[in-house]
């Protein structure tokens, strides 16, 4: 009888960290980035959405005018 085997993966962490407070919520990110990784708060605050989608092209954080983005390793 063969077990049935189950594998057990961590939750990917976001690949791009936003600090709010030195965001001015320009949306150059939210524009800018070719996956569409980001969505709007209510506030209009970048948040990542899909973080999976993420490939780290780096075009949010080096485009960022406010240093608001950074990248996480993965």
């Amino acid at each position: 009888m063969a077990e049935k085997v189950t594998k057990r993966y961590k939750p990917r962490p976001d690949p791009v960290v936003i600090y709010k407070k030195w965001c001015k919520a320009c949306g150059i990110c939210v524009e800018l980035c070719p996956k569409k990784v980001f969505d709007t708060d209510r506030d209009g605050y970048p948040v990542v959405a899909r973080g999976l989608d993420c490939t780290q092209c780096s075009i949010c954080w080096i485009h960022c005018p406010d240093f608001a983005i950074t990248s996480k390793e993965i």
